[in-house]
């Protein structure tokens, strides 16, 4: 049985980012990850595979408090889910970390505010390529600096319509964008502003994720070391309960037991919380670090769905995922609560469109798929102990009703009136096959809110530094931690907070 000094399970955009952070330290560093590399193959670039076939999805299947099976929109990779997010690398505005009232109910304030996240923030940005342009966006939090890399420039298409918005009186901006490219140098850009991104492995490796950006820089410390394919079964605990005593790993069909000092998990926020629950033991008959009944509860996703506004007009964009509207994420007149985002997905394909080819009549696909302008719409779930994950046997239940629905049929209301107005929506379309006309329980990846942090041991799970109220050497580092899910994606929160924790981390490991 090997000893570390440090255990970190899971390898996405927190478990990936806390292993770079913490690397350079000198101690000894194992990572496990349940799945392996994701391969560069000429099917990450495929439509078919990637979409209708879902190639790099798991083949787990979890369930609905009834027993209908689900099979979630999951990549089980090192990197995690980065591997084939948008890379949309949003900040929280500064009153999401704040009590706000909503037309569904109340988003909670969080124990720590923006300006504890700022300078974290920023070092997200840095280490992930995070491109952008201040300034344009009417709720844009403070900024210590620029962003380190310029925005991401629209193609002659979106112009035209980031300029028709500007007209309508509305303040267009750049998607914050975490991608490795050099528009001034193309020639030294790994990047190649390909169609093939937002949802896509990236095959040139340009795409920042978890993988790219944390796990591989890592490995070059001698004393850090990755197992894939290691499956975490269980956390053992020592006699008094105090302390995680081991971590029961499989692999290749066989039971591994490690030990460390410290031990976080970082396997995603349903995953971390199915995975304290089925470590219950005799001490923690509940879970692990569940006194509080709070483990797996809270469970957000934010609601979310994509249109398509097809003009009369060819649009040839080849990389469209550069422009982002925040007008109505705090709400509109006649409407006093928060709306949400809006954003550019990466462009549709008739592959992807055809599916839904019988509405569309009498719209062909090749018509809709070559005409469109393609948009992401998000909106705030709110927090409910009842929307939670639970385990039953080797079951994952994900117990899930959508709330604040209110806000998002008011988004969508408006953006479709929006796109009409411009011109840009002679036909509105939903898309069941892309992200589908809204995503369903199944489209997990904001998933965030199962552990929530704070002060109190009886309403929260985590402390401020997301360490276990009940265990001493426990932290779970991933979107677990978040009390409310604002309105954007929250990749780079995730990111940004792996960051502070690893702060608290080096210097607990001196």
């Amino acid at each position: 049985m090997e000893h570390y000094d440090l255990i970190i399970i899971g390898t996405g955009a927190a478990g990936g980012t806390l292993a770079y952070k913490l690397a350079p330290s000198g101690k000894k560093i194992l990572i496990l990850e349940r799945g392996s590399f994701l391969p560069r193959e000429k099917e990450n670039w495929s439509t078919a595979e990637v979409y209708l076939k879902e190639r790099y999805h798991n083949p787990e299947v979890w369930y609905t408090p009834d027993g209908t099976a689900l099979r979630p929109g999951m990549t089980y990779n090192v990197g995690g889910n980065t591997k084939v997010y948008g890379a949309a690398l949003f900040r929280l505005r500064e009153r999401d970390f704040e009590r706000v009232e909503h037309v569904g109910g109340i988003s909670p304030e969080w124990p720590l505010k923006y300006r504890d996240f700022e300078p974290y923030y920023t070092q997200a940005e840095q280490l992930y390529h995070v491109h952008g342009q201040s300034g344009l966006d009417p709720t844009e939090p403070y900024r210590s600096t620029e962003y380190p890399f310029p925005a991401v420039t629209h193609e002659p298409r979106i112009q035209e319509v980031h300029n028709a918005l500007l007209r309508k009186g509305l303040q267009p901006y750049y998607t914050p964008l975490g991608i490795q490219l050099n528009e001034a140098q193309r020639y030294l850009s790994r990047c190649i502003r390909c169609s093939t991104c937002d949802g896509y492995p990236c095959l040139v490796q340009a795409k920042a994720d978890g993988e790219v950006n944390g796990v591989l820089p890592a490995l070059a410390y001698g004393q850090v070391t990755l197992l894939t394919d290691a499956q975490v079964l269980r956390l053992h605990t020592n006699a008094s309960g105090h302390a995680v005593s081991g971590v029961e790993v499989e692999i290749a069909g066989a039971q591994q037991l490690f030990t460390g000092d410290l031990v976080v998990v970082a396997c995603g926020a349903i995953n971390s919380a199915a995975l304290l629950l089925r470590s219950a033991n005799e001490q923690h008959p509940q879970g692990l670090a569940n006194s509080s009944d709070l483990v797996g509860r809270h469970f957000m996703k934010h609601q979310l769905g994509s249109i398509l506004g097809v003009t009369k007009k060819l649009n040839p964009t080849v990389f469209q995922k550069t422009m982002a509207l925040n007008d109505f994420y705090w709400g509109e007149p006649g409407f006093d609560y928060p709306m949400g985002n809006v954003q550019l997905l990466g462009k549709f394909n008739a592959d992807v469109v055809g599916v839904d080819s019988d509405a569309f009549k009498p719209l062909t696909a090749e018509y809709a798929a070559s005409h469109s302008v393609d948009w992401w719409i998000t909106s705030e779930d709110l927090p409910d102990p009842n929307n939670r994950i639970r385990v039953k046997g080797e079951q994952l239940i994900l117990d899930y009703t959508e709330n604040n629905t209110a806000a998002y049929d008011r988004l969508l209301a408006r953006w479709t009136e929006t796109l009409k107005s411009i011109d840009c929506g002679e036909y509105i379309l939903p898309c069941t096959s892309y992200f589908r006309s809204k995503l369903p329980v199944q489209g997990v990846g904001h998933q965030c809110g199962t552990c929530r942090f704070g002060e109190d041991p009886t309403t929260s799970v985590l402390d401020l530094h997301c360490r276990t109220h009940d265990l001493d050497n426990l932290y779970v580092v991933d979107g677990s931690f978040f009390p409310s899910s604002a309105a954007v994606n929250p990749t780079l929160t995730i990111i940004a907070n792996a960051l502070r924790v690893g702060d608290h981390l080096l210097e607990r490991l001196i």
